[in-house]
């Protein structure tokens, strides 16, 4: 049996060819798609899905209806991740999804659906407890924060700061290695140095590296 996934989305074309896309993959099952929060918050009460996929502005006021309801069946139902949809790259958004805690959460951007093993393994690592960000999304929170002259991120160099970005996005050592055509062992390196320089502890969960990112940036003011 695939990954039993909810999708919502109010806008029709999308949401059929979002729902086309993910019936092509083998490994995802689409119990259900809805056009509004009321109706996600019930089809994730009904179905008990491994993983939810919804847009960030729904009915009524297509604000930060897809993050309310994404934080809602967090607190409800833990065992569900939940991947947010957005066109654009919003830092505040991102934050406020992310405020509470990131572990089965995930942020991407509409750009990257058309990229199903990406859509899928995003899918899957939420489902699993991990976390997922855009790398647009990560680009544009660490530049925001750069541009704070107390910023820790100044003390790095410009290949920590490539590294940390890899990281953020929830990439290996080893995918971060061949994006950046560099060794594991240079990638392993990199992130020792820049976790000292930004007064980081060391951490054993599977989500260390988007946390480590967004405790960074929550603990120097976040936005």
């Amino acid at each position: 049996m695939g990954l039993r996934v909810v999708f919502a989305d109010d806008n029709f074309l999308v949401r059929e060819g979002i729902s086309a896309l993910l019936t092509e993959a083998d490994e995802i099952d689409l119990v259900e798609t809805v056009v509004d929060p009321a109706g996600l918050l019930r089809a994730v009460a009904e179905h008990r899905p491994d993983a939810v996929l919804t847009d960030i502005r729904m009915p009524p006021t297509f604000t930060t209806e897809g993050i309310d309801a994404a934080k809602q069946i967090r607190a409800e139902h833990p065992s569900t991740g939940v991947v947010v949809l957005s066109q654009y790259v919003e830092e505040d958004y991102a934050f406020d999804l992310l405020s509470d805690g990131v572990a089965g959460l995930g942020y991407l951007l509409k750009e990257r659906v058309s990229q199903l093993d990406e859509l899928v393994r995003a899918l899957y690592d939420v489902a699993r407890g991990r976390s997922v960000l855009d790398p647009r999304v990560v680009e544009g929170l660490l530049a925001r924060k750069a541009q704070d002259a107390r910023s820790p991120l100044l003390r790095l160099t410009e290949r920590e700061r490539e590294v940390l970005q890899e990281m953020a996005a929830g990439r290996s050592n080893a995918a971060t290695s061949k994006a950046l055509y560099m060794s594991e062992r240079s990638v392993e390196k990199h992130i020792g140095s820049l976790f000292q320089k930004l007064g980081l502890a060391d951490e054993s969960d599977v989500n260390r590296r988007v946390m480590a990112v967004l405790a960074f940036l929550e603990a120097t003011g976040g936005r």
